[in-house]
């Protein structure tokens, strides 16, 4: 959701027509089980990630030492099925921020009862690990013309004002989109209206934009996000820029992360999230596709250009 320059990738590649993701080093394998969608960020010297439902749980959770592990997953984050959640739709997409007051503050997608479509809702925890506790008896985000909101991502600006990226499934019957929404500064309840700041307009998108996460480069915002379908080879992490957090984005022409860029290591590389210097993703184990790995690479910036290595 790169170009490396010893590999030769130059600046000007990302700007062409057609182009696609140049090789890279393989990422490395942090868990070589179903831990699909990781959120990961980093709480004093340990590393905590969080996954859409998997055997191991409603919400997985994982922590490490180190960046690069030993990786190892110690249970399920969610304390229980919240009241307007179907729980047989699983839970998609954890995005987990500590807040001011020391809580931290979980965003998931489900499906609720009332529509069948997926909603975002919220839950909290003392600790970064959890037990998170439901908050509330409705979803948070759960606009009817999108039919589904999921993929929920924090950003909090310098000043510190948080927003919250999310995708819209078929916000007006058409493609989906990516949209951008001012938050209450303890994250629980919209600030004004939202932002429609991408959608998929390309061929290779295939209808499909997703699991956005965003980081500051100077006066530049760097947008990644994942295209395609989830169930294909062809799922992929690209980006765009832009000078404002609401846009507009320009997209590269040329994705980060393919499945043919990291030597078939998995198979499509997405949900990405961007976490010091790192970029973590899922990707399918083997040929059947019956586990998407969490995957792991360095993340850095060439002349504003994103890159692998």
């Amino acid at each position: 959701m790169r170009a490396l320059t010893c590999l030769g990738i130059l600046l000007s590649s990302a700007l062409l027509p057609g182009a696609v993701a140049q090789a890279a080093p393989a990422p490395r394998v942090l868990l070589d089980a179903d831990f699909p969608d990781p959120d990961v960020l980093k709480i004093g010297t340990d590393y905590h990630a969080f996954a859409t439902t998997a055997p191991s749980g409603r919400i997985p959770v994982a922590v490490a030492k180190d960046a690069d592990g030993p990786w190892r997953v110690t249970g399920d984050a969610l304390a229980a099925d919240p009241s307007w959640v179907d729980p047989k739709g699983g839970y998609w997409a954890p995005d987990v921020t500590r807040r001011a007051d020391g809580t931290f503050l979980m965003y998931y997608a489900a499906v609720s009862k009332t529509d069948r479509h997926r909603c975002i809702g919220t839950a909290v925890a003392n600790s970064v690990a959890g037990p998170y506790q439901p908050a509330g008896d409705a979803p948070l985000i759960c606009d009817p013309g999108d039919k589904g909101d999921i993929d929920p991502q924090t950003f909090q600006t310098r000043d510190g004002t948080r927003y919250l990226l999310y995708k819209g499934e078929h916000p007006g019957g058409g493609a989906a989109a990516i949209f951008v929404q001012k938050m209450t500064q303890d994250g629980t309840a919209p600030a004004g209206p939202r932002t429609e700041i991408l959608r998929a307009d390309r061929p290779e998108e295939k209808g499909i934009v997703e699991a956005p996460v965003i980081t500051q480069r100077g006066g530049q915002y760097v947008l990644f996000y994942s295209a395609d379908d989830y169930r294909n080879a062809g799922y992929q992490t690209r980006y765009a820029t832009a000078s404002s957090l609401t846009g507009p984005y320009t997209k590269a022409d040329q994705p980060l992360l393919t499945t043919d860029s990291i030597g078939h290591a998995a198979e499509g590389p997405g949900g990405a999230d961007v976490v010091g210097g790192r970029i973590y993703f899922h990707g399918w184990l083997g040929g059947q596709r019956a586990a998407r790995g969490l995957f792991g690479m360095n993340l850095e910036f060439v002349k504003g250009v994103p890159q692998v290595s």
